[in-house]
């Protein structure tokens, strides 16, 4: 068996195959970042070894595309962490920083953590859509703030008594927006009043785009996890962010792993006598932002939850350890929630049948002089 570690950028990906036995190098090809490229890099693994695993950086604005061709074709893909090839660039005489190198490093950092402890690859469109629109929304938003900021400085300047009247979120009800736009019209007419103006009008489409998106994305919720928006304290926004981050709860065998991605695993931090567990400030910390607004949620409204906490309280835990608690607690049942009522992801379109390749292609390139890896050890 083979793995392929992938070192993936904008406009190309660089492909490095390591032996899984040995960690002797195999070949080596740099491929567009395109559909076409991925045939290339399909055809150079078949060349080497039907057994294979691919190992790609976790990186899904820029691998997202190689990566749902490579499962659609019916590769396993696991997602390498960039943090985890620092220790293989270090645990290596080759100095320097390439491509080729970067690559070794994420197939090395695959073999040294073990394949079947990295999470594997899942096509699940509709949470894909889920993030994309969450996360657009997410912009508009950080736009709005940006455009009611501005509204108030140029209000400050030309009329002080209507900042004044203001509250900080006083924009949001459509009726204030109305009023202010009529106040702005009986201004004398001045350049930075048309600004203020057409900044105003800006904030009321981004507004009615918000309402739209989020009812949009609430619809593609109840299609894909309806019993995720009947927990209490995850409302819509929330839940997107669950679903969007975790791409699949199938590709976590179990609850442990999907609450390591989440970082509310707990970590041993115990000297001597004192035996507890730390936070920890790993994983997908917008996954951990969610489940910590689920927890505060829980926490003030639900009977149940605040018992918990209270008895997490009694036998000595601090505040921020029973909260940690509390959100391992929820990482495990979101994630059988997921697991159990996730939709199956519609078929992929599959990639055109690989050709054999034309016998002008240059041959596979091989690393000369890599360094071999040391095997993970068995735990």
């Amino acid at each position: 068996m083979i793995v392929i570690g992938v070192d993936t950028h904008k406009r190309s990906h660089t492909l490095v195959a390591l032996d899984a036995a040995t960690g002797a190098a195999r070949g080596q090809l740099t491929i567009p970042a395109s559909d076409d490229g991925t045939l290339d890099a399909l055809r150079f693994a078949g060349e080497l070894d039907s057994e294979r695993v691919w190992a790609l950086e976790d990186c899904r604005h820029v691998s997202g595309r190689l990566e749902r061709g490579l499962v659609a074709s019916g590769d396993r893909v696991v997602r390498v962490a960039p943090g985890l090839t620092e220790i293989s660039r270090r645990a290596v005489r080759e100095p320097g920083k390439s491509d080729p190198i970067d690559a070794t490093a994420i197939a090395r950092a695959a073999l040294r953590e073990g394949i079947d402890a990295l999470p594997v690859a899942f096509l699940d469109e509709q949470a894909h859509e889920i993030r994309v629109l969450n996360d657009y929304r997410d912009q508009l938003i950080s736009e709005r703030v940006r455009h009611v900021s501005r509204l108030r400085w140029h209000l400050v300047q030309i009329a002080p008594e209507l900042e004044a009247q203001i509250r900080p979120a006083g924009l949001e009800g459509p009726r204030i927006r109305a009023r202010l736009a009529r106040q702005l019209g009986r201004l004398p007419i001045s350049p930075q009043l048309r600004v203020a103006k057409a900044i105003l009008k800006r904030i009321c489409e981004i507004y009615r785009e918000e309402t739209a998106l989020l009812a949009e994305i609430k619809t593609l919720i109840e299609a894909h996890s309806p019993q995720l928006l009947a927990e209490r304290g995850c409302g819509p926004v929330t839940a997107a962010i669950i679903i969007g981050h975790t791409a699949g709860a199938k590709r976590f065998a179990t609850d442990a792993r999907f609450a390591r991605h989440t970082g509310t695993a707990p970590i041993p931090a115990s000297s001597g006598n004192t035996k507890r567990h730390r936070l920890h400030r790993g994983g997908d910390r917008q996954l951990n932002r969610a489940l910590h607004i689920i927890a505060l949620s829980r926490a003030r409204t639900d009977p149940a939850t605040r018992a918990y906490l209270n008895r997490l309280h009694a036998e000595g835990k601090t505040k921020k350890e029973a909260i940690r608690c509390l959100k391992r607690h929820l990482a495990r049942r979101i994630w059988r929630l997921l697991y159990a009522t996730q939709t199956p992801a519609s078929p992929p379109t599959p990639l055109p049948a690989v050709p054999p390749r034309p016998p002008s292609k240059r041959p596979v390139s091989t690393i000369v002089g890599a360094a071999p890896v040391l095997m993970p050890c068995t735990r």
